[in-house]
């Protein structure tokens, strides 16, 4: 633009004056665009600027008070026994002792007699739930006979059968584990050989028996 209007002002176009004028016009022109594309640029930095600035923290939210469960606290083990739906408690059988009493130690023997004596006693305070001590009742049960073998010390080495009842045979059993609980029965190690032994278990309808041994 300076450049056509100083060709003008050679050609004669305009005087001296005039292209001062001009020249001044111009320049007023020029600081002026220059003025607003200043402001126009800084007017974009500040909206840069609070664009970028970070934005201030959250306040911290207040912590939830914990919800109390609906469900109750657990027992410790051991506490409280639990129920186990569907699974019917197991009920001990009638006439089966729960754990075999606890005996002294048996003591010394001299005879077979007092071996088998012995023997009938233990056998009795052994098993307080199988047995019975009052009359032997008629008609009987059943009526196995065992044949006791036994180590010098006195504990079994071996029970044989030498009669099986003609009905309710499970009494055989009961009066074989009877037996085993109450052993040992005594020293017998100075007692002549065969270290055995018989004894009569007399049932009754409720599958107790009494040695007769003890049937006096």
């Amino acid at each position: 633009m300076r450049f056509i209007d100083r060709r003008l002002f050679e050609l004669g176009v305009f005087d001296r004056l005039s292209f001062d004028r001009l020249a001044f016009d111009r320049q007023a022109v020029d600081r002026r665009a220059f003025d607003r594309s200043l402001r126009s640029s800084l007017a974009g930095l500040v909206v840069l600027a609070g664009c970028s600035a970070p934005s201030p923290p959250a306040p911290p939210s207040s912590p939830s008070s914990p919800t109390p469960s609906s469900r109750s606290p657990s027992a410790s083990p051991g506490a409280e026994s639990v129920a186990r739906p569907g699974i019917p408690p197991v009920a001990p059988q009638p006439g089966v002792p729960a754990e075999a009493a606890r005996l002294p130690p048996p003591g010394a023997v001299r005879s077979w007699a007092q071996v088998r004596e012995q023997a009938a006693q233990r056998i009795v305070a052994a098993n307080p739930a199988l047995t019975y001590t009052g009359a032997v009742p008629e008609p009987l049960l059943a009526i196995p006979v065992l044949e006791i073998e036994l180590h010098g010390d006195g504990s079994v080495r071996k029970i044989e059968v030498l009669r099986q009842p003609g009905q309710a045979r499970d009494t055989v059993s009961i009066a074989i584990e009877a037996v085993h609980r109450a052993a040992p029965f005594g020293d017998v190690s100075r007692l002549p050989k065969p270290w055995r032994f018989t004894e009569t278990f007399l049932f009754d309808d409720a599958r107790r028996f009494k040695p007769r041994t003890l049937d006096r």
